[in-house]
């Protein structure tokens, strides 16, 4: 779970620095991003997953990305120091950090 939680940081960590529109001031602004995204991936997702399951089966499953990218836009409220800009910067850190995310977990 630790190791989860410091590939998951330093995913977000990178992936911040990549996007020109999402701002993070430092790793340990990445460690609470990450625990923030584990939240409410575990609390809310799944209550956004059931209620949009027809658009869900019309995208053949894209629309997961944006649900991904408003629950990043929640935690960018709830963080200090982790800044996205719109919703387009948050549906591209969604995508950017998932591939970072599973190469990681793949090398370690």
């Amino acid at each position: 779970m630790i190791w989860a939680w410091l590939i998951n940081s330093v995913s977000v960590f990178i992936t911040a620095k990549v996007l020109s529109g999402v701002e993070i001031k430092n790793f340990w602004s990445a460690v609470w991003v990450a625990g923030g995204l584990s939240l409410v991936n575990i609390l809310i997702k799944p209550i956004l997953a059931i209620i949009s399951i027809p658009f869900i089966v019309i995208t053949f499953g894209l629309f997961v990305w944006v649900i991904d990218a408003i629950l990043i836009m929640l935690v960018d409220k709830f963080v200090d120091g982790f800044k996205i800009k719109n919703f387009g910067w948050a549906l591209a850190f969604s995508f950017i950090m998932s591939i970072i995310s599973t190469v990681l977990i793949k090398v370690f």
